[in-house]
């Protein structure tokens, strides 16, 4: 007998189908390498690889993907948006503003949880939604506010165009 990993999330474990799918409806084949930023334990990425044949890796300091998916060791650094055609962040943390910064030179599609994006005040999921859209009109970015279905409050989205 095999021995089995047992996989734990916090949260809704729909969201991570429900942001593939997404991914795979508004881009289909016109990207292709997908970075994963925060992607925990890799599920996104796992999903993105194995139902619709992207190469999605996940960057976190923290070392513990799913076997089979690639994985950089590393803080995500807006710099590094090149590398990719598209750039997830879905609950990046600390990573959010590098992930929203990233948007000036790809797609990006951030869903944030923590106030991670103005720390000198307090700002519920709205309202850094409300925060992070000023910032891509700013900076001429086009974008989409999306609500997903999994549950939970932290279900808004960003999608910027490039």
């Amino acid at each position: 007998m095999g021995r089995k990993t047992q996989i734990r999330c916090n949260g809704d474990a729909a969201r991570f189908e429900e942001i593939a799918g997404f991914v795979y409806e508004r881009f289909g084949n016109s990207v292709h390498y997908i970075a994963d930023v925060a992607g925990g334990q890799g599920m996104l990425s796992r999903i993105l690889n194995k139902k619709y044949n992207y190469e999605a890796e996940v960057i976190d300091p923290r070392h513990y993907q799913v076997v089979g998916v690639k994985n950089r060791e590393c803080e995500y650094r807006s710099e590094m948006a090149g590398f990719y055609d598209l750039i997830i962040g879905l609950h990046p943390d600390e990573a959010t503003r590098d992930v929203v910064e990233s948007a000036k030179t790809r797609p990006v599609l951030v869903v944030p949880c923590c106030n991670f994006w103005d720390r000198s005040r307090k700002l519920g999921t709205k309202e850094m939604v409300a925060e992070i859209s000023k910032w891509l009109e700013e900076h001429g970015i086009r974008y989409e506010v999306v609500t997903f279905r999994f549950k939970g409050p932290k279900n808004i989205g960003i999608l910027t165009y490039r």
